[in-house]
């Protein structure tokens, strides 16, 4: 009715509530909306806490998130880089894009530490070397339409994108679901497979 889209209004919402810098104020303002106002497609808190444990562990070096969406996830995975590590997310959607620079900003992660590709994911995977200077990813993100899951994995082998013993995390595999990139990670041998069990976010 406002004519305002709600990926704008959660924005809105956060610059009238969050701390500027804050990243992890931030991602609780951003909950507090999806809890009380409306619900948006982010990660949430519970599966949150997965990422930044694997994101502990792991502590990679550089990063690339597939479904920037509203920068919620890009917000999560920067705030567990360890200092000096990058982080690529890419949003095919020029609005939420939009959205999610002003959120990842306002969090306080400047284009060195977090770097937004505009473009869908089959188009920029090829470039991510020669023109974003990412030779491999120690850590993939993936949390865009489940059905490019198995082909933009795939786009990243071909690439030779994977460094070795990079993790890849995929959020919603079983609902909405991603089978063929499931099975393929299952049977192909190239990888170790592990479902972490969680409900879906708000």
């Amino acid at each position: 009715l406002t004519g305002v889209p709600r990926e704008q209004r959660a924005f809105q919402y956060l610059l009238a509530h969050a701390i500027p810098g804050d990243p992890r104020h931030v991602l609780q303002t951003f909950d507090q909306w999806c809890y009380r106002r409306e619900h948006l497609s982010s990660v949430g808190p519970v599966k949150g806490r997965i990422v930044e444990r694997l994101l502990y562990e792991r502590a990679p070096r550089h990063v690339l998130e597939l479904g920037t969406y509203c920068g919620y996830g890009t917000v999560l995975l920067a705030q567990g880089l360890p200092p000096g590590a990058r982080l690529y997310t890419v949003a095919v959607d020029p609005r939420h894009a939009a959205v999610a620079e002003k959120v990842i900003r306002l969090a306080g992660f400047d284009e060195q530490t977090v770097e937004l590709i505009v473009g869908p994911s089959e188009e920029v995977i090829p470039q991510l070397r020669e023109k974003h200077g990412l030779l491999k990813a120690d850590f993939v993100f993936m949390d865009h339409w489940k059905r490019c899951y198995l082909r933009d994995l795939q786009l990243l082998e071909t690439h030779r994108l994977l460094a070795e013993g990079a993790t890849v995390l995929a959020d919603n595999v079983l609902f909405p679901g991603a089978p063929h990139f499931l099975q393929y990670a299952k049977t192909c041998s190239k990888y170790r497979c592990k479902v972490h069990r969680a409900s879906l976010e708000y």
